[in-house]
């Protein structure tokens, strides 16, 4: 049987470039190569795309030994061309973004690889945007009835009119402490836990840096659970797993720096019917968002009552040696290798099916 070519696609223009580096390597050294031929595509801060010629193990260094390429936006190539062979068309069969962040996991990159005919791991464009953005995702899972924490938000426009109005309907709404997000950032990128008003100003303005807009949500005394998702019409969710950070809040480098050592449990110790309830949870905030192949799904399970509350979905979920999604898969019998495999063959399949939809 022939190989499938496969595409890893890495890096990006996002300030989580450097956990896409290391979530791509560890794909590619678990990718089943008796089934896949790679081709490994790195993408600059610069937005830069760029193919490396070398190995999982140097990926850090990529750039240094790679060729420049474009990906036309055009099905009839489904491929990329190497600007020192523009006559010569590399055919993929299947994609897999390993990227997270802005210009990534935020329909960007789906976008591209609609537009050039290439078949994806992750969800489409409209739901990995509406995941992507914070507060878009809160609206639109709060419609459909899923619990979640209280929350509040303004852009930068805002922000700079309006900085008394804003600070008095994030204190009146929520209270301290108050957790300031960017709205379109992931990894625990630029987010800050503000006691008082200073420190409320300093987060808003910290979280600026990063978006145009921002998300403020009330403090909840709660355990971080988290549960993955697999499928396309047809879903599983995970057992769910906890994450206790050696930090006061699971931050980025609670999440990505070994010398914190943050606790994982999977399962989560916290009882069954709880736990059922999550996976429930998670399925139906899914469905929602109409994701397809992949999703990460974060609750918060309150200390006071047990109270499930949906804190993100995470539709490119980190794919490094300590991340929670695969070790949730694994954790329900599959391998690293038999989780990509599942993955691509979700990707054929969802663009098998959308090929049959008639324009």
């Amino acid at each position: 049987m022939s190989k499938l070519n496969a595409a890893i696609i890495f890096g990006g223009r996002s300030n989580e470039h450097p956990v896409s580096i290391q979530s791509a390597k560890s794909v590619i050294q678990n990718v089943d190569t008796k089934k896949y031929s790679l081709s490994l595509i790195g993408i600059t801060r610069k937005g830069e795309w760029k193919l490396y010629n070398g190995v999982a193990d140097d990926i850090e260094s990529w750039e240094s030994n790679s060729t420049p390429i474009v990906l036309p936006p055009d099905p009839s190539y489904k491929g990329y061309i190497c600007l020192d062979e523009p006559s010569v068309v590399h055919h993929i069969d299947v994609a897999f973004p390993v990227m997270h962040g802005t210009y990534a996991e935020d329909g960007t990159i789906q976008s591209v690889l609609e537009l050039a005919g290439i078949p994806y791991v992750g969800p489409e464009v409209l739901s990995s945007a509406v995941a992507m953005d914070k507060v878009v995702a809160k609206q639109v899972c709060g419609f459909n009835g899923i619990p979640q924490c209280k929350f509040c938000s303004c852009d930068a426009y805002e922000w700079e009119k309006n900085k008394e109005s804003i600070i008095a309907e994030f204190e009146n709404e929520l209270g301290y402490p108050i957790f300031v997000k960017p709205a379109n950032m992931g990894s625990s990128v630029g987010i800050s836990k503000a006691k008082n008003r200073d420190s409320l100003i300093l987060a808003i303005n910290e979280a600026l840096r990063f978006d145009r807009k921002i998300v403020a949500e009330e403090f909840v005394d709660g355990r971080e659970i988290e549960c993955a998702v697999l499928g396309n019409d047809e879903c599983i969710a995970s057992i769910p797993g906890e994450v206790v950070s050696a930090k006061e809040f699971y931050d980025f480098e609670a999440k990505y720096d070994d010398n914190f050592d943050s606790a994982i449990y999977i399962p989560a110790k916290i009882d069954e019917e709880i736990l059922n309830d999550i996976r429930a949870l998670a399925l139906k905030t899914y469905k929602v968002l109409n994701c397809k192949g992949l999703c990460r799904i974060d609750f918060f399970v309150t200390k006071k009552d047990n109270t499930i509350l949906l804190n993100e979905a995470n539709t490119l979920p980190g794919f490094t040696k300590i991340s929670m999604y695969p070790k949730m898969m694994i954790n329900m019998g599959m391998t690293y290798s038999e989780l990509i495999d599942k993955l691509f063959d979700l990707a054929i399949q969802n663009a098998t099916s959308k090929s049959k939809i008639e324009f």
